[in-house]
């Protein structure tokens, strides 16, 4: 049966997620006073990764890391500087840097044609905001959720019920939700009901989560929604 909706993830998905934060964390760091950021990337790592996952389990926001990762961060270090500067400069670079995934542009205009398409993204507005309409994603998109603008997140059912109300109620059973992580965009979307799609480009092992469909390349997407 073919998919007529479409759930996409943003970052690690369609845009170079990796390379957005290493742009951003050595402009904010240096504009921190820094002599060298990556003396500060480790712990920096650690203290994202925990409040990333807390904001998945629904116990902060990801408006609440805006600031609270660089005050934790300076509390664990001898770094002097105001953890809301930091925050709005990292803020800026986030959405000043990163490029969609070659291929992503030709594979969303085959999409577009065939499927509804919905962006539903763990973020911080300001940033996927900038990227969105950096990167000109807005016109393939008919709804898009940003979990730091409706206050809830994936793998919460309340962000796919917001998706869903917006995108009038679309048949789940020709939803596919597809995304980079197992934790959030997987696991919400077989909690919700929907089929999904790992997009396991960046991944170095199996899962074990019961996922529908495996691509590693974005244009494997498209014998997949059309049931060809």
């Amino acid at each position: 049966m073919p998919y007529t909706t479409l759930l996409f993830d943003l970052d690690h998905t369609l845009i170079d997620g990796h390379a957005s934060e290493a742009a951003a964390f050595d402009y904010t760091l240096t504009r921190a006073g820094a002599q060298d950021p990556s003396d500060y990337l480790a712990p920096y790592r650690e203290i994202n990764s925990e409040l990333w996952a807390a904001v998945e389990r629904g116990e902060i926001t990801p408006n609440d890391l805006r600031s609270e990762r660089f005050a934790q961060l300076i509390a664990a270090t001898d770094l002097e500087a105001d953890p809301d500067t930091m925050g709005d400069d990292y803020v800026h670079g986030m959405g000043a840097n990163g490029d969609l995934y070659p291929g992503t542009i030709e594979t969303l205009d085959a999409l577009a044609d065939i499927a509804d398409l919905a962006l539903v993204t763990n973020g911080i507005g300001d940033v996927q905001r900038a990227r969105i309409a950096r990167l000109g994603l807005d016109k393939y998109f008919d709804v898009i959720v940003i979990s730091g603008e409706v206050g809830v997140a994936k793998p919460g059912p309340e962000i796919f019920d917001l998706t869903f109300e917006a995108l009038g109620q679309p048949d789940k059973g020709t939803t596919l939700m597809i995304g980079d992580s197992l934790s959030s965009d997987m696991a919400g979307g077989i909690a919700y009901g929907i089929a999904t799609c790992w997009y396991a480009a960046h991944s170095t092992g199996m899962t074990v989560v019961p996922v529908d469909h495996t691509i590693t390349e974005l244009d494997e997407l498209l014998p997949i929604v059309s049931g060809a």
